[in-house]
C-alpha cells in the first residue's frame, strides 16, 4: 500500500471568509489562513475596524485579505453579506462562523436585550449566514475537496462558566448541536460542520471578563494563564493550527464534531 502525504494540511489556494475577524480569534484564524495560502474575506460589524485589520493581516502576511463589514446579529445584514460575497466569489471553500456577541448580569437582573443580543448573533446569525452561502459552498464541494464550515463555540457551551453569561453559555452550546444538525444533513453533499470551542485565549471579550476593560496588550495574561491545566493562555497558533487541520485533508474525516481548543479546561475536569 502507498499512501501519499503531500500537502496533508495545505489549504493554499482555498477561499474562505471569517466572521468577527477584524480582532480576537477570527484575526488569529484568519491571519493563520493567510500565512498557509487561502485568500481571506473577513467581516465585522465596524467597517473601519474591519478594513484596517484586512490591510494589517495582507500586509503582513502577503495574500489577499478582504473586508466585507456586515451586522450579523440582523437578517438585513446577514443577507448583505451574502451579497457581497456572492458578487467577488463563485464559490466558497471555508466558512468560519466565529462573529459572537456576549453579555453579563446578575441572574435576577439578566435583561431580555441581553438574550436576543447574545441569541440572534450567536446562534441566528450562524444558522442563516451558512443557509445564504450554500450556494457558494456547494459549488465549492466535491468528493475530491469537501467544502468545510467551521462553527466558533465555546467551553461555556460544555460547561458551566464562572461568569453570569446566562445566554453566552446557552447559545454555544446551541452553536454545537446546530453543527451536528448542519453535519446530519449536509455531510452527503460533501460540506463538513465542525465545531471548535475555544477556552482562554488573549481577546477582548476575555478582557472584559477579567477585569482588563477589554484590553489585550500590556496586560497579566500570565496570572489567568496560571489557572489553565496547561499553565498559558491559547495562542493564534493554537486555534489557527486547529482550524486548518479541519479544513485541509487531515481533516477530512473528522465530521460533527465539537473539539474544545483549551489548554485542558473542559478534558481535565
Amino acid at each position: 500500500m502507498s499512501e501519499q502525504f503531500k500537502d496533508l494540511f495545505s489549504i493554499k489556494g482555498k477561499t474562505a471568509l471569517v466572521t468577527g475577524g477584524s480582532r480576537g480569534i477570527g484575526e488569529m484564524i484568519a491571519a493563520g489562513f493567510l500565512a498557509n495560502g487561502a485568500r481571506v474575506y473577513i467581516s465585522a460589524r465596524k467597517a473601519g475596524v474591519c478594513a484596517a485589520t484586512a490591510k494589517r493581516l495582507s500586509e503582513a502576511y502577503g495574500g489577499e485579505c478582504i473586508a466585507l463589514p456586515a451586522d450579523l446579529s440582523q437578517l438585513e445584514g446577514v443577507e448583505s453579506l451574502a451579497r457581497q460575497l456572492s458578487d467577488r466569489e463563485a464559490k466558497l471553500d471555508i466558512l468560519v462562523n466565529n462573529a459572537g456577541a456576549a453579555w453579563g448580569a446578575p441572574l435576577e437582573k439578566f435583561p431580555e436585550a441581553g438574550w436576543d443580543k447574545v441569541m440572534d448573533t450567536n446562534v441566528k446569525g450562524v444558522f442563516f449566514l451558512t443557509q445564504k452561502l450554500l450556494p457558494l459552498l456547494r459549488h465549492a464541494a466535491s468528493a475530491d475537496s469537501p467544502a468545510r464550515v467551521i462553527n466558533i463555540g465555546s467551553i461555556d457551551g460544555l460547561k458551566a462558566a464562572i461568569f453570569d453569561t446566562f445566554s453566552y453559555g446557552a447559545s454555544k452550546a446551541a452553536v454545537h448541536h446546530l453543527t451536528r444538525f448542519m453535519a446530519a444533513h449536509l455531510t452527503k453533499e460533501h460540506i463538513l460542520f465542525n465545531a471548535i470551542a475555544p477556552g482562554p485565549f488573549p481577546t477582548w471579550m476575555l478582557s472584559t471578563g477579567v477585569g482588563f476593560g477589554g484590553e489585550t496588550e500590556n496586560v497579566d495574561w500570565d496570572r489567568v494563564g496560571k489557572l489553565n491545566p496547561s499553565g498559558r493562555v491559547g495562542t493564534a497558533q493554537d486555534i489557527a493550527g486547529l482550524a486548518i487541520f479541519l479544513c485541509s485533508r487531515a481533516g477530512e474525516y473528522v465530521v460533527g464534531q465539537t473539539i474544545a481548543c483549551d489548554g485542558g479546561v473542559v478534558g481535565t475536569s
